[in-house]
């Protein structure tokens, strides 16, 4: 290789560089932006519909610990239900 081809092959090595570096630092804050509903789990949103499809009446509350949201429901004959909803498939965990 003479000279003016190695430092063309240089210098596309160099400025080619950065573009993989973006690339891959794309990719790392990509995953890690990504929430839960986002990697196969549901949101909060669905849990609470889910449980009211269960259990008719209003939310009063909603947590969640671990892999369970534990949502609080006033039903509208005036009992208050807990429904546990998993974050993971959205599956009824228990529901009285």
């Amino acid at each position: 290789m003479n000279n003016p081809q190695k430092f063309f092959l240089i210098i596309l090595l160099i400025a080619s560089l950065p573009i993989n570096v973006l690339a891959d630092w794309q990719n790392l804050t990509d995953n890690l932006y990504k929430t839960g509903s986002q990697q196969a789990e549901i949101s909060q949103r669905k849990a609470i519909t889910i449980a009211q499809q269960h259990i008719k009446g209003r939310v009063l509350d909603i947590r969640r610990s671990d892999d369970i949201y534990r949502i609080k429901i006033l039903s509208d004959q005036g009992s208050i239900h807990v429904v546990m909803v998993s974050a993971k498939d959205g599956t009824i965990k228990t529901g009285y």
